[in-house]
């Protein structure tokens, strides 16, 4: 009976009698070189033991799988299923599968040639699949979907050990945040009229047991006797808060209207948004009420602070609460260290990236806007806008990398310690652990401060020119999120954006999306990093952010700017904005999110284990093989996502 270790995945989620019938299952294979698998043996799952197996298509390499002879650091042995077919996932691919031809009796199989004298286990396919039908964790691990396999690494990070009977508590918790927030308790709804008094309203909260009121405004009072339908966010709200001010200003309840102290800026939150949604606009507008709207545009609940927070167990908020109460450098210092310990302990526990990146988005927005307000005076605040680009802008940042920032103010508006208000403010969060930029795409930068009318002005050279500086230029201000201040500067550069873009020429995206490919294709990386002289490997290191992260991210960019997306500024919501276009299918979107946020994650890993804070470099002999065979499908994403940009805008890869 041969050896199988079930130690390592994908044999480690198996059950004793799982286990058992694998092995009454498996059998030995040996290869000599140059010698190919026959087609009546491509029915099984084969695991490489010592050697290597080249698999190939039409005589092309598609990838590597080596046995642990190979590299002392190999941590386990490769793996394949020879079951599965070539897929494209290209334009013209996706017209030619959802015509009614059965593509699995067309499709060529793989080819698999040994490299050298090759041993494997040769697993029934037959078996596998039994077992995968009653096992989810090792149908996520052998899945041809690549969201299902990186749920699979999840669980393998997560500090907890997991088994195939369920998950564990953090696992829960995570699971919990992809709920909709209709699915946690809502507070009632009671709306007052913005005609009636604080007195009236005060009543309405008193025998509701409730802290607060919506309230309709009065263009739509007479509406006073029933729930306008689709008039949601049009409503405000009072709370008991609101009604101790108008006393404490001395007035009386019951003359006082309702409009006088009720909040019209109100945010709201959809009743299938996700609950993590709700937490981040909880923890970003400092708010403790959401009200949730129905598909009709009413409002069917309203989700509070503390009912949430109990829903989940999360206590990201402890660490905004900090960030409010600091009162000084030292204090925001130790609010900041707070997030660099809630970022490992996140991805120690096992959830997803996206999850975390867009929580440390919201929190590093506190930390910038608490020390901007330190540092200057309310009108300055009142009259400029800082903004953060690049990963910090998109909401992609889980490393204190480079500052990117800049100041935009109101036209008209000056003030003379501006220079220095940028300089105090960059230096102040280099100082906390935010380095400076080495392009200085900062606001000490005069470039990246300046009025509203010199901004726009500058965009719009920046798409009039061909100098490949201005590509970064724009991409940086496409990417931008607004932090503090007058929001509608922001709004305005937007708007800018969108009109510029319209008049520049027609060929100004194809040059913008060439970006994409400068740095080539890796693909074939696995060819080269275990050279058989020595049964040594030499390190041959991938650059994640070259290879994955930014052609993904730009090119993402280039199909949005090139369809007026402009808007939003992360490459999810430039995804989902697509997909509503019409531009990619919702599978496609899919999977680019999922290769993006492994190779986050893998960057975070590397960050964690060698406290690199540029963390793109990783070497695949230090993977688990589950690791390494993600790698390479989400490098073969990367490279169908660039020959489709290739061919859309007609570009040569570098």
């Amino acid at each position: 009976m041969p050896h199988i270790d079930f130690n390592h995945p994908p044999f480690d989620v198996l059950t004793l009698s799982e286990r058992q019938s694998i092995r009454k299952n498996t059998s030995i294979r040996y290869l000599e070189k140059n010698e190919r698998l026959p087609t009546e043996e491509l029915q099984h799952l084969y695991v490489v033991m010592k050697g290597q197996i080249e698999q190939r298509l039409d005589d092309r390499f598609v990838a590597s799988y080596l046995g642990s002879n190979h590299s002392d650091e190999l941590n386990n042995n490769d793996w394949f299923d020879s079951r599965r077919l070539p897929k494209s996932t290209n334009k013209q691919s996706e017209k030619l599968q959802a015509q009614t031809v059965a593509t699995t009796e067309t499709t060529q199989p793989y080819q698999f040639y040994a490299v050298e004298d090759t041993l494997l286990l040769q697993v029934s396919g037959t078996a596998v699949d039994k077992i995968s039908a009653q096992n989810h964790l090792i149908r996520q691990i052998l899945s041809d979907k690549l969201p299902e396999k990186l749920k699979a690494l999840q669980q393998r990070r997560s500090k907890k050990p997991t088994t195939s009977y369920g998950y564990d508590d953090q696992q829960e918790v995570q699971q919990i945040m992809l709920q909709p927030v209709i699915d946690v308790h809502l507070l009632p709804v009671h709306i007052v009229d913005a005609s009636q008094s604080l007195f009236d309203a005060a009543d309405v909260m008193t025998k509701a047991g409730l802290k607060h009121v919506l309230v309709r405004p009065l263009d739509t009072s007479n509406h006073a006797h029933h729930k306008p339908s689709g008039t949601g966010h049009l409503l405000g709200i009072l709370t008991d808060t609101d009604i101790c001010r108008a006393v404490s200003e001395q007035q009386n309840p019951a003359t006082t209207l309702c409009e006088r102290y009720a909040n019209f800026n109100l945010r709201t939150i959809n009743a299938n948004d996700e609950i993590g949604d709700a937490l981040l606009t909880m923890t970003r507008y400092r708010i403790h009420r959401l009200p949730v709207i129905d598909h009709h545009g009413d409002v069917s609940g309203v989700l509070g602070q503390s009912d949430m927070l109990a829903h989940i167990g999360h206590h990201s908020q402890l660490i905004s609460i900090q960030i409010e109460q600091a009162k000084d450098f030292s204090s925001l210092a130790t609010a900041v260290d707070q997030i660099g310990r809630y970022i490992r302990a996140q991805h120690q526990n096992g959830v997803k990236i996206g999850n975390i990146s867009r929580m440390v988005q919201t929190l590093n927005a506190q930390v910038f806007t608490k020390l901007w307000q330190m540092i200057v005076p309310n009108e300055v605040h009142d009259n400029t806008c800082v903004i953060v680009m690049g990963s910090e802008g998109r909401g992609e940042q889980i490393m204190r990398t480079d500052q990117d920032n800049a100041l935009i103010i109101r036209d008209g508006y000056t003030h003379p310690d501006l220079p220095q208000f940028a300089d105090t403010f960059n230096s102040q969060l280099a100082n906390l652990g935010y380095p400076l930029c080495d392009g200085n795409i900062m606001m000490t930068n005069p470039m990246w401060r300046q009025p509203i009318e010199q901004f726009t002005a500058q965009i719009s050279l920046w798409f009039n020119n061909t100098d490949p500086m201005h590509g970064i230029y724009l991409s940086a201000i496409l990417d931008a999120d607004y932090v503090c201040g007058d929001e509608s500067l922001l709004q305005e550069v937007r708007r800018h954006l969108k009109t510029a873009h319209q008049q520049s020429d027609p060929m100004f995206v194809r040059q913008f999306a060439r970006a994409a490919l400068q740095f080539g294709d890796v693909n074939q990386w696995w060819q080269k990093f275990a050279p058989l002289l020595g049964g040594k490997a030499v390190s041959q290191d991938i650059d994640l952010k070259k290879a994955g992260i930014f052609p993904l991210v730009h090119g993402i960019r280039a199909f949005a700017l090139e369809n007026d997306i402009l808007d939003v500024s992360s490459t999810k919501n430039r995804l989902k904005a697509l997909v509503q276009a019409g531009i990619i299918n919702q599978e496609r979107a899919a999977n680019l999110l999922e290769a993006l946020e492994f190779f986050m994650a893998q960057r975070l890993s590397v960050a964690i284990s060698t406290d690199d804070r540029h963390a793109r470099q990783v070497n695949p002999t230090t993977l688990t093989a589950l690791e390494r065979d993600l790698l390479k499908e989400c490098l073969t994403v990367v490279k169908s996502f660039k020959n489709e940009l290739q061919q859309h805008y007609q570009l040569a890869i570098a």
